[in-house]
C-alpha cells in the first residue's frame, strides 16, 4: 500500500495546479500534503527557496487571475524508494498552458521527500528543475 499511497499524494500535488476548462485550482490543498515546516526549492533556471506560504500564494494568484490559463502538469516517469517510514521519489514531468495569451509547453524533474505520519504520507521537502 505504501507505493500506492505515495502515487496518490504525488498525483494530488501535481493536480493542485490544474485550471483547465475554467476549473478553479486548489493550490491550498498543498498545505495538507506538505508538512507545515516543509521546504520547497526551485534549482533552475534561477535558484529559489520557498516556505510553504511563499510557494502557495503567488501560484494561487497566477492560476486564478487570468494570466495563466488551461494549465496542467503531470508526471511522465517516476522512481520511488521506500525505507520504512521514509520515501524518496524522482519524477519527470511535463506541463502546458497559456501564459499571457501565449501557449507554452515545458517539463523538468522533481524530487519529493516523504515521511509516513499518523495521517498518512506527507511531503517534507520538494525540489525541482525546469528544463530550459
Amino acid at each position: 500500500m505504501s507505493k500506492t499511497d505515495i502515487d496518490l499524494v504525488t498525483a494530488e500535488f501535481f493536480g493542485a495546479f490544474d485550471n483547465r476548462g475554467g476549473k478553479t485550482p486548489d493550490v491550498t490543498r498543498i498545505r495538507r500534503l506538505v508538512l507545515p515546516s516543509g521546504i520547497i526549492v526551485k534549482t533552475g533556471p534561477e535558484f529559489t527557496v520557498y516556505t510553504l506560504d511563499e510557494f502557495i500564494e503567488p501560484r494561487q494568484q497566477l492560476l486564478t487571475d487570468g494570466r495563466l490559463i488551461e494549465f496542467s502538469e503531470w508526471e511522465t516517469a517516476e522512481r520511488t524508494e521506500i525505507a520504512g517510514d521514509i520515501a524518496s521519489r524522482f519524477s519527470d514531468y511535463q506541463k502546458s498552458g497559456t501564459m499571457d495569451g501565449k501557449p507554452f509547453k515545458g517539463g523538468g524533474t522533481k524530487t519529493i521527500q516523504l515521511v509516513r505520519t499518523p495521517e498518512g504520507w506527507r511531503i517534507t521537502a520538494l525540489s525541482w528543475h525546469d528544463q530550459p
